[in-house]
């Protein structure tokens, strides 16, 4: 970044952040991942940390299992109440403390991806998850034992000041309680994925996986690129995205593209590529030299596009 500065990120990222504020994983767990929630902005940095709102997507390439459990708990049902939540706190010690009973659990779609807000509980299910989401680790923990392991209580309150340690009333401040019992909760944070006319022509076509704003501000999105054999296409973007190959091979300019089968212990592979603000907005080729479709997902930064779809979008 002290090198390339603006080139890598653009000018208006680099002025504001003077880094790249977000990143994106896999994530692939055989079970679920107790209910917990990431603090917003406003809380973590009572602990000198950002907030982390995330994002969801599940990439059909990655998940041809289920594993043991492929549904998400997130919020809290309707009409939940903040005494009922702590309660579950009371019982932490005393064996499974009984949150998900206040939950609702979703199945997990293939090929869809859910927007997480902070202060959102949520449990993640099973199936191997792409996650682009702000360049954060904040948490807490809220159930106190999953699939018979328990949790520890540090876990909750990790990143709470150290005063508030048992403050339950104070741990149940970090939640946003207005979107945790929400009665369109699925409306108002499923994603499926809407096709860019503005990205896509003969032999290709780039949609939308990750979209919408978290309390109003664009903080990353994420986009899917599928090309089809034999075609190509110049990728052109008004901002630098991380990129990675989940199917297929071909070529982005010079460099190699290559999902890989299996990757042994030391060997670089060909699948991610970081494409530089200078780059996206100046266009850059992408050829499927392969039999089978190429396909890369790849996220982008803060305010990255005036054309970004709102939530709900893909049901017009």
């Amino acid at each position: 970044m002290a090198e390339g500065g603006a080139r890598l990120i653009g000018k208006a990222m680099h002025d504001k952040y003077q880094r790249w504020p977000i990143y994106s994983k896999f994530f692939d767990n055989m079970g679920p991942i107790p209910h917990h929630m990431h603090q917003g902005f406003k809380h973590a940095a009572l602990t000198g940390q950002q907030g982390k709102p995330e994002s969801y997507y599940f990439p059909p390439q990655y998940n041809n299992v289920d594993n043991n459990f492929a549904y998400t708990f997130m919020g809290l049902e309707p009409g939940t109440t903040k005494a009922e939540l702590r309660a579950c706190l009371e019982n932490w010690h005393k064996g499974d403390n009984g949150i998900l009973d206040l939950s609702k659990a979703y199945r997990l779609k293939r090929g869809t991806g859910w927007l997480i807000p902070p202060g959102v509980l949520h449990a993640p299910g099973s199936l191997c998850t792409y996650e682009p989401q702000w360049g954060s680790d904040v948490f807490g923990m809220f159930q106190s034992l999953v699939e018979g392991r328990e949790v520890p209580w540090s876990l909750l309150v990790k990143d709470v000041p150290k005063d508030k340690h048992q403050d339950l009333d104070f741990i149940i401040e970090q939640l946003d309680w207005e979107k945790n019992v929400d009665t369109h909760f699925k409306e108002h944070n499923y994603l499926e994925p809407i096709a860019d006319p503005s990205r896509s022509g003969t032999g290709f076509t780039d949609r939308w996986i990750v979209y919408g704003t978290v309390d109003g501000a664009q903080l990353f999105s994420a986009k899917e690129l599928t090309v089809e054999p034999g075609a190509r296409c110049k990728l052109q973007d008004p901002g630098a995205s991380g990129w990675i190959t989940v199917q297929g091979k071909g070529r982005m300019g010079k460099l190699n593209l290559q999902t890989p089968a299996m990757i042994h212990f030391g060997e670089e592979t060909e699948d991610e590529v970081f494409i530089t603000h200078e780059a996206a907005t100046a266009g850059v080729e992408i050829e499927n030299t392969g039999s089978e479709p190429l396909v890369g997902l790849r996220y982008f930064g803060p305010d990255t596009h005036a054309n970004l779809p709102k939530i709900g979008e893909y049901r017009k």
